[in-house]
């Protein structure tokens, strides 16, 4: 009997405690629609439910006090409100949701030069995010596209790690950087354009792969990255955001934004890096990783004109001091042959604005200039450098019954100069200087929902080659909102700069020889994309991007390192180069926190000269990208699981005695990281890179040929040049640095702070 009743009372005592618990209930939609499926929760808390098919919710059993109630779904900004419960109360709110600037309805303008719905473009427009790129935090955008699928940065060299973008296996110099749309990077800058972007000044960074020539000329054969930062409006009102690694490598990215009078506003924002502990792992007496200090600055300026019309004008400054080679190389010794050293000054600054005119028609004046100057030393070879790049552009954007026209004209200014034969003739130094006049005009015509059709062309004239033109067209077919068609052709040229693009050639023992005048590489390129997405009906999302692609170029230029291991030589393919295969991205999100993003590239890159068929150096057969992400919503933890896979790629050996590999093995990168976001504004994050320690000299003697005499002092040649088999060097090898696929940097933690105030 006491049993029962003590067994009475403890149900008693329960229910009359959790009567005195709250309630909340309310009804989730977005732009007055129901939202079904949407996850709500209480923070810190395991109390959480979904809506139901007409987005109604409730919430049971809410101890009183104060609460932190959160609802999220794919495609909306996740929703946060605070609030005070009373004992038995029921509160009653409603909850309306803002469509994310993160889903594939995001706004894209690299494609077409002008804003549109990324399911509406009629070219394939990729968009990441600046969170994605805080999955696996880098000092530089150029390491962080290690996570993008079928775009890789190769790094050219083992000592200073100077590198450049491949997209679909394409070398780094077919690759157009790009910033708010302007052609602020090319050649000799690329890498350095894609350093000293502090991440919280980005707004997104889009990449097109495959010819975009038709609009942005020069250089956008293999596609383009365009890095679109924020504007005043989505930008935070401080940031600053610092992280260190066991290697001892520091970043620093700080910003702010404010006002200069009532009519403007400032976007300010400063990164800072710096490496300076020389780590020889691989036993080399070289450096395994560059080391660097470097700082850039850039400011965004905007100013309110009448009728909303657009004028802004930013600006960069980047210096860097970069060193890599022997461990007991000091400045002293730059230049000199005694101990090996590869020193890198690079100052540069760049300029770009764009005018909206005070017109009644949609006409846009941009602009941008950059001048890059580079003091270099490669052991005792000096390389002095100075590019300069202006360009100016003027559009009309139209819109006529069912047609979107868009007419141009270009202006592009190339100065470039150094103390290589490059610029050298026979009546002494000469600089490569030309401009560039274009015009283009594309119309895309809507013929009703699901069909448009996008038609282009541009001229240039180049008064080294002549008269250049590049034609395009693209198709959208749209069956329904959630599956798309989309089929591109078009082609695209290339203007070469040759010691713009290949470091190879300033670097090591080898002669630099070019067989002829050089010809404007040109190609051609057909892209097949389908767009799917799913939604669930339990608030799963599933998102599909595949696309199919071939591109045939004529006339390109392909450094030959292999018919004279002392010589690299340059000249135009007598022959066909064909890059060919498939990719695809998957996006998977489930209502519980959990996120999948994979993706995946088969690819085959060859090129064919009298009748003989070989694939590229440097060009990965398949590749594959990876991000898990998992919320542990009542820890406020983030974990993320991203990596990358390659394939074997052919490498650059020194002749048939070199013991390296020809063909490098299958390697992977893997990542780790756990992000703590408890606190207001403030996020904490650490893990690990390169869980696998992988680095390129596992199966290898070793990476750097003759790195024990960088000077070639004990390499007996014979009278036609040619490296000859001696005691001491039974390999008939000479010093060469130049055989590299990978980083050579293993596994490290790290571990940083972001602060963000709104």
């Amino acid at each position: 009997m006491n049993k029962i009743i003590f067994f009475a009372c403890s149900i008693l005592i329960f229910v009359s405690a959790n009567a005195q618990n709250a309630t909340i209930s309310g009804t989730i939609a977005s732009a007055n629609s129901p939202e079904a499926f949407v996850n709500i929760f209480l923070k810190g808390t395991t109390i959480g439910a979904a809506s139901d098919e007409n987005g109604n919710y409730v919430l049971k059993n809410v101890p009183p006090g104060k609460h932190t109630i959160i609802a999220s779904n794919i495609g909306f900004e996740k929703f946060y409100k605070t609030l005070t419960l009373t004992k038995g109360e029921d509160r009653h709110i409603n909850i309306n949701l803002v469509p994310s600037t993160e889903s594939l309805d995001e706004m894209v303008v690299t494609g077409t030069l002008k804003p549109v719905s990324r399911l509406e473009s009629p070219v394939p427009v990729e968009v990441y995010k600046p969170t994605f790129f805080k999955k696996n935090p880098t000092a530089s955008i150029f390491e962080a596209l290690q996570n993008v699928n079928g775009v890789r940065p190769q790094i050219n060299c083992n000592v200073c790690n100077t590198g450049d973008i491949h997209i679909n296996g394409l070398e780094g110099p077919y690759t157009l950087v790009l910033i708010d749309g302007m052609p602020i990077v090319s050649g000799l800058g690329t890498v350095y354009g894609l350093s000293g972007i502090p991440n919280s000044l980005i707004e997104q960074i889009e990449v097109v792969k495959g010819p975009a020539s038709t609009l942005y000329g020069s250089e956008a054969v293999g596609g383009l990255i365009n890095i679109i930062t924020k504007n005043n409006l989505t930008a935070p009102h401080f940031f600053a955001d610092s992280f260190v690694t066991d290697w001892g490598e520091y970043n620093l990215d700080v910003g702010t934004k404010f006002n200069v009078g009532k009519k403007t506003n400032v976007l300010l924002g400063a990164n800072y890096f710096r490496y300076d502990n020389p780590i020889d792992n691989n036993g080399d007496n070289f450096t395994d990783l560059t080391l660097q200090d470097r700082i850039s600055v850039f400011q965004k300026w905007n100013f309110t004109r009448k009728n909303s019309r657009i004028l802004s004008l930013a600006g960069r400054f980047f210096y860097e001091d970069r060193w890599g080679g022997e461990m007991q190389w000091t400045p002293e010794f730059r230049g000199g042959n005694e101990i090996y050293g590869e020193s890198i000054y690079t100052r540069r600054w760049e300029l770009l604005g764009k005018y909206q005119l005070p017109t009644e028609e949609n006409m846009m004046l941009s602009f941008s200039y950059n001048d890059h100057k580079q003091n270099s030393v490669y052991g005792d070879v000096l390389y002095l450098a100075d590019q300069r790049i202006g360009f100016t552009q003027l559009t009309w954007d139209k819109t006529v019954g069912k047609h979107s026209l868009l007419a141009g004209t270009a202006l592009r200014y190339n100065y470039y100069d150094d103390n290589t034969p490059a610029t050298a003739t026979t009546d002494g130094n000469k600089p490569d200087e030309v401009v560039i006049p274009s015009i283009f005009v594309q119309d895309e015509i809507a013929f009703n929902k699901k069909h448009s059709l996008l038609l282009g062309g541009r001229y240039d004239y180049d008064s080294r080659h002549g008269n250049i033109f590049t034609p395009r067209a693209a198709y959208r077919f749209k069956f329904t909102d959630n599956d798309i068609i989309r089929i591109n052709a078009g082609t695209g040229f290339r203007v070469v700069n040759l010691f713009t693009e290949e470091h190879a050639a300033l670097t090591g023992s080898r002669d630099v020889i070019i067989a002829e005048e050089l010809k404007p590489e040109r190609s051609f390129n057909v892209n097949l994309n389908y767009l799917k997405k799913i939604y669930g009906n339990n608030g799963t999302f599933i998102g599909l991007d595949a696309s199919v692609f071939y591109t045939n170029f004529q006339n390109i230029i392909i450094p030959d390192y292999e018919t004279n291991p002392n010589q690299i030589i340059y000249d135009n393919l007598n022959g066909t180069s064909i890059s060919k295969g498939v990719s695809a991205n998957l996006d998977v999100a489930f209502y519980n926190g959990l996120k999948l993003m994979i993706g995946g590239t088969l690819q085959n890159v060859s090129n064919t000269e009298n009748g003989v068929k070989q694939r590229q150096i440097l060009t990965e057969s398949y590749s594959a990208n990876w991000s898990v992400s998992y919320d542990i919503r009542t820890w406020d933890l983030t974990i993320d699981y991203t990596g990358n896979l390659y394939g074997p790629m052919r490498l650059p050996t020194l002749g048939e005695s070199d013991p390296r590999r020809d063909f490098s093995p299958v390697w992977s990168i893997q990542n780790i990281q756990f992000t703590y976001d408890g606190f207001k504004n403030l996020e904490f994050y650490g893990g690990v890179k390169n869980l696998l320690d992988w680095t390129p000299n596992n199966g290898n003697p070793f990476i750097i040929a003759r790195a024990n005499d960088p000077f070639d002092k004990e390499v007996t040649f014979d009278a036609n040049g040619n490296a000859v088999a001696t005691p001491n060097n039974p390999n008939a090898l000479t010093f060469d640095p130049s055989y590299v696929y990978g980083p050579n940097q293993g596994i490290r933690s790290f571990f940083g702070m972001r602060y963000t105030l709104n």
